[in-house]
């Protein structure tokens, strides 16, 4: 560890180099950096930028990879490398933190709890990386309803698609960081692609979720026919809130069924205890006497 620590220095210290002449020439001060990144985040990142450099790494791997990345609301070459290199460091700095907690034990229980930390390390940012997708994707499932209302209204004001997705994006920021993320980066691929549908349909892509296949599907059409976009958003957004509705109705549907459990586990031993409690007693009693 210490001999890769050594050697991850110098890029450490070029990437600063690099980050702090591109702050010069973005106009800051030279006290300043554009983002204040951990170190534990940078070393991660030059451990995962030399793995993918190895090409360990496959391509249909790194694309699936890629796209978990997008779909947990990160974005970024650098986000894949920080990923790799944060599993690459646990794989190997928890079966050596393991090495000393079990030097008392047996030499195969040893063995076998420093396989499993290595599994551990290996597994653990999985897991993460998947919770943190779901929060993503129902964060933008909360707020897309919203969003396109204020779509509706950019529209109305006469606004174009492209100014009607970034001021979306900058008017969501505050309420809802993942859904402003999303249209911001739909604003993005809308100005810098030629295809302006491809673009939509990566909306869509992106996350994996239906409602923003179906948005960029209803926008890509609306520019293809030339349909009226405040209409086709206006019955998207109702449509939206509808399936909101129903699925917080199936959630309350399931609540006496999952009360169940408890209701037996909680609830009737005391009922038991409080209407057979006097009847035991009075038994005991008559069976102590001579």
């Amino acid at each position: 560890m210490l001999l890769c620590v050594a050697m991850l220095l110098p890029r450490l210290r070029r990437a600063e180099r690099l980050q702090g002449r591109i702050a010069a020439l973005r106009g800051l001060t030279a006290g300043q950096r554009p983002v204040d990144v951990p170190l534990p985040q940078r070393v991660a990142r030059a451990v995962g930028q030399a793995v993918l450099a190895s090409g360990i790494v496959k391509g249909e791997t790194l694309a699936e990879l890629q796209r978990t990345v997008l779909a947990a609301g990160f974005r970024g070459a650098r986000a894949v490398a920080v990923f790799i290199g944060a599993k690459v460091m646990l794989m190997v700095s928890l079966p050596l933190a393991m090495l000393p907690l079990s030097a008392g034990s047996a030499p195969m229980l040893r063995n076998l709890l420093v396989a499993g930390a290595a599994v551990a390390g290996l597994v653990l940012p999985d897991m993460v990386l998947r919770r943190m997708k779901e929060a993503h994707a129902r964060q933008v499932e909360r707020g897309l309803a919203d969003a396109l209302d204020l779509m509706v209204i950019c529209a109305e004001a006469g606004l174009p698609l492209e100014g009607a997705v970034e001021r979306v994006a900058a008017e969501m920021q505050e309420a809802n960081r993942a859904v402003a993320a999303e249209f911001a980066n739909v604003g993005t691929e809308l100005r810098i692609l030629s295809d302006r549908r491809q673009a939509l349909q990566n909306m869509g892509d992106r996350t994996g979720l239906e409602s923003l296949r179906r948005l960029g599907g209803t926008l890509a059409q609306t520019l293809q026919y030339g349909t009226p976009l405040s209409q086709a958003l206006r019955t998207l957004s109702t449509e939206l809130r509808h399936e909101t509705l129903m699925r917080f109705e199936a959630r309350a549907a399931r609540l006496p069924a999952l009360l169940t459990l408890p209701t037996i586990a909680f609830i009737l031993p005391c009922i038991f205890l409080i209407v057979g409690g006097p009847a035991v007693l009075r038994v005991l009693d008559i069976a102590a006497r001579p």
